[in-house]
Order: structure tokens, then C-alpha cells, then sequence
């Protein structure tokens, strides 16, 4: 019998860069099963991480789960530990949330792709919050209570973990931080063309995200409105945010909503630069704009600076120190400053030091050198024990 392998995701409702780590995960092992908290993912978005069917909670039955899922929160630790995994030999988690606190036994080895810890429970708590109109009152001292237990759970669950993997530098410097555990680096997958097409620049700039507050997207559109009214911006993406940006948008700034992934390539060959003002774990789309041969403009923090080169003979991006309009826009002033800097093969270069291949390699030997010491060291347990009967005596030392 082959080795029986489960594949644990905390939930799907939509494609993001979790979920384009997932696809490459079950490429790796397409003979695992998936589990999930829940399940709200169309027929095409299955088809494109590649699963037809996942193994969902109890959560999938719940009202209103599609509206807002976060109001179940606090069911989602409990959720995730009635997944039944013994038959499995192997179970990988893809986690941001809660899918690492999954049981498992001593007899099964447990790797946990980690895209970020809680970071609503842990370092963006006062963030979170605020934004949630949650800072004072009866409410509000109850979310804070919430998320309190959520980060017990959380350091307590740190233990049930193997073999840990991270998506950054970054985010390794926070699991060592929060669970006090070493984490090994693979980077995200991003799909790089082998050869870079040739494409004309129209003489804008670029930003695309979700539409939600956290990725400042309305500090970008505020520094093109009011201190770069003669560049043009373009913002692709949709979210709540969204009526908000239109309303602060000057007459060189477009929002064109949602657009395909064929869409945002294209969008983003033709962009001067792309600019980008979150702190990310990772951050795959910024790689996806080098892969498209153009350079970056980004925040100075989190994953960024991990992949993007902003000094050195072949740079593909500057960065700028606060997410404040200010910022931005002495970030692409600079950026104007210098033409010829930088280049598009350089920066499609820098791009495939990321690509799809890469993961597949690096994670499968990562996964399959732990398991083979797992079973090893579980193997020689089990030739050592006693035979049934001995009485084994333990003397205090």
C-alpha cells in the first residue's frame, strides 16, 4: 500500500496566493485527499486548483457562511480538530488560520506549509479591531477575550507540528517568534513565462489588490490624486473598499474592478511600474509584475524585500520607508528620476527564482527527507519495543 497522504486548507471560497500554493501542493501529491473547513468554490476554481471534491466541517451547513465567514471564528478551532485523520501516514497542512492545529498522532508525520500565523490574533489584533469598530465597549472587550483564547490555542497547537515550512523569511522570523519553532523557506510559486514578450509601455502605473483596507490601497490613490496629478494610475480589484477609492479618485486615477488573470498580465506588461503599499507575508503578485518584466514600487516591509532587488548592477524595484501618500509619491518621483535603471530582463530574471518548478522540487524533497527520517526513527520504535508481556521499568534517576 502506497503512502496515504491528507492535504488540510483552512477554508476555499476564492483563488488567492494560499490557494495557488495549495494547487502546487496537490500537483506534488495528487493522490491525497483535502480537507477543508469549508468548501464555497465554483466548479471553474476547483477545476483550477485541481480537486473536485474536499472533505468539509460542519461549518459548511451554516447560514450566512458565504456573507461572513469570520463570525464563526471562534467554531473554527473547534472545527478543525474533528477532521478523522488516522488513516493517513502523511498530512500537510496549507495554513493561515487554523488548519495547522489539526490532530494527528505520534505515528503520522505532520508538515504545515505556513502562510502567515493568525495575524488578526497575534500582531494586527489592535489593527483588526479598530477596523472592525470593535475598540471599546461590551463588544469590544469580548473580541479581545476571543482572540486572547485564540492565541492560546494557537501556541498550544505549535506543538502538534512536525516539520514546519514557510512562505518567507518573514514569516519563519514569526513562527520562531510565536511558537518558538525553526521554520525552512520555499518560497510561493509564481508562473513566470520562460521567455519575456515583448510588450509596449502606455505611460501608466499600476496597483492591484483586493479592494479591503489593510492593503492601503487608498494611500496609493490619494498620493496619485493629490501629488501626482499629472501620472496616471491604474487600479485593478474589487472589495469594500471599493466606493470609498471612487470617491477619492482624481481624474488621472481609473479603477477598473475585477479582471481575469489574462487581464492582469496584460495590465501589468504594459505599466511603467507597479506599486504596491501592504506589508505582505510573501507577496506573489509583486512577483508576478517583475515575471511581466516590470519593475516595483513597494512598501519596505514584510516579503517585498525579499523579491524585490532595489540595489546592485540589475535592480527590479525601490522601496518606500511608511504607507503614506508622501511615501508613495517621493517613491515614484524617484523611480521617474532614473530612466534606464531598470530593466525588463532583469527584472523577468529576478522573477524566475520563483517559479512553479522550483516549489515543486524543493517542496517534495523537503516533505519526502522528513518523512523518511519520520519513519525511521517510527520504524526503529517499533523493532526496539518490548516483547508483549516484558514489564519495562523506569527508575528515577
Amino acid at each position: 500500500m502506497g503512502m496515504r497522504v491528507a492535504v488540510v486548507h483552512d477554508w476555499l471560497y476564492t483563488v488567492g496566493g494560499a490557494e495557488r500554493v495549495l494547487q502546487a501542493i496537490l500537483r506534488c501529491y495528487p493522490q491525497a485527499d483535502l480537507h477543508c473547513l469549508f468548501d464555497l468554490m465554483d466548479d471553474a476554481g476547483r477545476r483550477q486548483i485541481g480537486y473536485e471534491r474536499a472533505n468539509t466541517s460542519f461549518l459548511q451547513h451554516l447560514p450566512f457562511l458565504r456573507r461572513n465567514h469570520r463570525v464563526y471564528l471562534p467554531l473554527m478551532p473547534l472545527a478543525i480538530e474533528q477532521f478523522d485523520l488516522r488513516r493517513y501516514d502523511l498530512v500537510i497542512s496549507s495554513s493561515y488560520a487554523v488548519a495547522k492545529g489539526v490532530l494527528t498522532g505520534p505515528d503520522q508525520l505532520h508538515v504545515s506549509y505556513v502562510h502567515s500565523p493568525m495575524r488578526y490574533a497575534w500582531d494586527l489584533q489592535h489593527q483588526y479591531l479598530e477596523e472592525s469598530g470593535l475598540r471599546c465597549g461590551v463588544t469590544g472587550w469580548a473580541a479581545r477575550l476571543l482572540l486572547h483564547r485564540m492565541r492560546l490555542w494557537d501556541a498550544r497547537t505549535a506543538a502538534g507540528v512536525d516539520r514546519y515550512v514557510a512562505n518567507s523569511r518573514f514569516v519563519a522570523r514569526r513562527i520562531r517568534k510565536l511558537y518558538g519553532r525553526q521554520a525552512t523557506v520555499i518560497h510561493p510559486p509564481v508562473r513566470v513565462p520562460e521567455v519575456l514578450p515583448r510588450v509596449a509601455r502606455q505611460g501608466y502605473f499600476l496597483t492591484a489588490s483586493r479592494l479591503v483596507s489593510y492593503k492601503n490601497v487608498r494611500v496609493i490613490v490619494e498620493a496619485f490624486t493629490k501629488l501626482l496629478p499629472r501620472e496616471r494610475l491604474v487600479v485593478a480589484g474589487e472589495g469594500p473598499e471599493a466606493a470609498r477609492l471612487r470617491a477619492l479618485a482624481g481624474a488621472n486615477v481609473e479603477l477598473v474592478g475585477r479582471v481575469d488573470d489574462a487581464r492582469l498580465r496584460e495590465l501589468m506588461a504594459q505599466a511603467s511600474a507597479f506599486v504596491f503599499a501592504a506589508e505582505e507575508d510573501f507577496g506573489i503578485i509583486l512577483v508576478e509584475a517583475q515575471a511581466a518584466g516590470t519593475p516595483v514600487i513597494a512598501l519596505g516591509r514584510g516579503g517585498a524585500r525579499e523579491t524585490v532587488v532595489d540595489d546592485g548592477p540589475a535592480p527590479t524595484g525601490l522601496f518606500f520607508e511608511a504607507a503614506e501618500p508622501e511615501a508613495v509619491a517621493g517613491g515614484v518621483r524617484r523611480f521617474l528620476a532614473q530612466p534606464g535603471r531598470f530593466r525588463a530582463a532583469s527584472c523577468h530574471a529576478n522573477a524566475r527564482r520563483f517559479d512553479e518548478a522550483r516549489f515543486s522540487r524543493r517542496f517534495r524533497a523537503l516533505v519526502d527527507e522528513a518523512y523518511a527520517a519520520f519513519a525511521a526513527e517510527r520504524d526503529w520504535r517499533a523493532d526496539a519495543a518490548p516483547p508483549s508481556g516484558d514489564v519495562v521499568s523506569v527508575a528515577a534517576a
